[in-house]
């Protein structure tokens, strides 16, 4: 079974100092065997908020943590256009990461991340043709036993958001995208970018899409909060490619606190999910219901 602590929005700049030290009391408390941060280290992609993210991502290395990250849209600088245009992701490369697509793989299993942040949008990503390629070709020399998981800032596909459940805009390219994932045997897609915890089957989401758990994360640490949910983030126990266990980390004000916890597994090809009753959480912030059977 694999540990997975999956965070995504921390917009240093607008962020809690007190959310985001628990947090990291959290996770060095838990130890899982990866973190996954899916993009926006920073509010404004400043140098200053750079720099306190970059000590925050070192001191979780310092206690043996592993890093798998990718940048988000407000990695890439707004106002500044000589620099977004010219050298949109220097300051992330410099402070955060120089791997765009990093890969991590161990026995159980294979996730690969891809940068969806781009100049010429404000908030949308993007994914092109390379990296669909990239997508395709990692996966193909992974075991097929391996859970494979992709992560992303920006979600491949529409998500409903707000309270009248209206829908996103999908990622850039996003039938190719998709068809990309759908090839590569994509077992779980993880995301961020709304704000809001979020869980549903692929398939009830597009056509074609192949036999996805989607899976997104809300902020972490951000003040910017949106749909009126608290800070949050996920923690996974990936058992094998078609049983994952999901429960949402929330911030009661105090501390973080286990939430709702709902285990999916992946029957005749649908997956389903019944929530796990758990004495000491808290009711937390649900997932979707509609993946839950």
């Amino acid at each position: 079974m694999a540990r997975i602590a999956h965070l995504s929005d921390i917009h240093f700049g607008a962020h809690d100092p007190k959310i985001v030290a628990a947090a990291e009391a959290w996770l060095q408390q838990r130890q899982p065997d990866l973190v996954i941060i899916s993009g926006d280290f920073t509010q404004r992609a400043r140098r200053d908020q750079f720099r306190q993210a970059a000590v925050w991502l070192n001191r979780l290395r310092a206690a043996g943590l592993r890093l798998l990250v990718v940048p988000g849209n407000h990695d890439v600088p707004l106002y500044d256009l000589a620099r977004r245009f010219g050298a949109p992701l220097r300051r992330y490369r410099r402070y955060i990461s120089n791997d765009l697509c990093p890969f991590f793989q161990d026995d159980e299993v294979a996730i690969l991340g891809l940068n969806t942040a781009r100049s010429l949008t404000i908030k949308g990503g993007r994914i092109n043709q390379d990296q669909m390629r990239l997508l395709r070709d990692r996966f193909a020399r992974v075991a097929p036993g391996k859970t494979r998981i992709l992560v992303t800032h920006h979600p491949l596909f529409a998500m409903p958001i707000g309270k009248g459940r209206e829908l996103s805009e999908a990622v850039g390219r996003h039938e190719d995208a998709v068809r990309a994932a759908c090839s590569a045997g994509i077992h779980i897609a993880l995301a961020g970018h709304f704000h809001r915890t979020y869980a549903e089957a692929a398939q009830k989401m597009v056509a074609h899409s192949g036999g996805a758990l989607v899976i997104q994360a809300g902020t972490a640490t951000s003040t910017r909060l949106r749909n009126a949910e608290p800070q949050s983030f996920n923690w996974l126990h990936v058992h094998r490619h078609d049983e994952v266990e999901l429960q949402v980390v929330v911030w009661d004000g105090a501390g973080f606190q286990r939430g709702h916890h709902v285990a999916y597994s992946q029957q005749d090809g649908q997956w389903l999910g019944q929530d796990m009753v758990d004495p000491a959480a808290g009711p937390g912030i649900r997932v979707a219901e509609k993946a839950r059977g």
